[in-house]
């Protein structure tokens, strides 16, 4: 189906402003035979931008001596009218001194023929002058329904990203895993999506999933792959064992379905009673495990994805791999939209220093998230994000 908007279609319309009847007769015969232009005539100029307003001439023919009002002064009547500033105004006049026709175009005249001119001529210049205002008028209609295609999109992005903050996990302050969490929309609404509950009394799930591209198909995906995981409705999954979900998540959503569009994700399981975190990932960024037993001895893990994205390969394997998560330990699971920020100097924010920033905020027992995000903004000196900006804080403390 065609997006391109259909366009009216202006025909040539001619109107003669002259205080004579025997010219406007001339003038009438004269385009007597040409079947594709609409000649009218005013007599009264002092009815003139009222008789234009009416009509929407494209183009207006007018002599400059007339009883009820200087011609001159009628070019500037028409000029200042809102709906007749830009129709192109030939004129027709039996002066011919130089220093007339200069005023006449300094005024906003296009064109200048002295009356009464060839036919051939007149009609040749009635085209050309038409043909340029059609153009005009036909490029404002497709710069206006642009504008209004823009601002609807804008509005289903809008409400798509508020959506998608509406599916978005309550944040947690209590129990053996605390969450704290930023999330802003690019303009363009991306595809990021994250969440976490528990699956029983011991396991604990979190993950963080980002689809390709932008706008609202990109958020249907996201939100399709998130109400798997939240109503764990994969067959033959035990959400227990993240290399189960990738596998399942892969073959439920093969990219040639999904208008070529695939994700990347982490997917983790807690165990609130050993303390161990089981972990696969599929091409996502390596999330980041802060421990130590103190503030200024504290150890930066990545935990790296060891699969592709989900949907991109085929019938592959996903594995899952084990850690410990030690005493007051913290985790930062994020999309790449949070570190790839092209920097006030144009170069791009290298990843360690990245790192170095979110760790020198994961005090224990604290959340400094809106840091964080001013830190981030002042390094690209801009408040808005090219992509999503999704991250999640994830406190593990030793007693509830």
């Amino acid at each position: 189906m065609s997006t391109q908007p259909e366009l009216t279609e202006h025909k040539i319309t001619v109107l003669l402003i002259d205080d004579q009847p025997m010219i406007g007769e001339a003038v009438r015969r004269m385009l007597l035979g040409e079947t594709d232009l609409t000649f009218h005539y005013c007599r009264d100029a002092a009815k003139a931008v009222e008789t234009a307003n009416n009509l929407a001439p494209t183009v207006i023919l007018q002599d400059l001596v007339m009883p009820e009002i200087d011609g001159l002064d009628l070019v500037n009547h028409f000029r200042a009218n809102e709906a007749t500033k830009e129709t192109p105004l030939i004129v027709l006049s039996t002066k011919e001194e130089p220093t007339t026709k200069a005023e006449a175009f300094s005024r906003g005249a296009n064109d200048y023929l002295v009356k009464l001119p060839d036919k051939l001529e007149l009609v040749a210049r009635i085209r050309y002058h038409s043909k340029g205002y059609i153009n005009l008028l036909q490029r404002n209609e497709a710069y206006r329904a642009l504008k209004e295609s823009q601002r609807v999109l804008a509005e289903d992005v809008a409400q798509a990203a508020k959506y998608l903050q509406s599916l978005l996990p309550e944040k947690l302050k209590r129990g053996p895993v605390r969450a704290d969490w930023r999330f802003i929309p690019s303009a363009a609404l991306g595809g990021d999506c994250f969440g976490y509950h528990a699956l029983d009394d011991e396991h604990f799930v979190l993950y963080l999933l980002d689809v390709c591209g932008h706008g609202v198909g990109a958020a249907l995906l996201s939100v399709s792959a998130l109400n798997a995981l939240r109503s764990q409705s994969l067959p033959q999954t035990d959400f227990r064992k993240p290399d189960q979900v990738l596998n399942a998540l892969n073959r439920a959503f093969p990219m040639e379905q999904q208008n070529g569009k695939f994700f990347t994700i982490w997917y983790g399981v807690y165990n609130t009673k050993t303390r161990q975190l089981d972990h696969a990932g599929g091409g996502h960024p390596p999330v980041l495990l802060v421990s130590g037993p103190a503030e200024d001895q504290l150890e930066v893990k990545q935990l790296e994805s060891q699969g592709p994205m989900i949907g991109a390969v085929e019938d592959l394997e996903f594995r899952s791999e084990t850690i410990q998560v030690g005493p007051c330990a913290k985790l930062f699971l994020y999309s790449d939209g949070i570190y790839e920020i092209e920097q006030k100097d144009g170069r791009m924010w290298p990843f360690d220093d990245f790192v170095k920033v979110l760790g020198e905020g994961a005090r224990p027992g604290t959340s400094d998230l809106d840091r964080f995000v001013a830190q981030v903004r002042s390094i690209g000196g801009r408040d808005d994000f090219v992509d999503d900006f999704s991250i999640v804080e994830f406190d593990f403390p030793t007693s509830n």
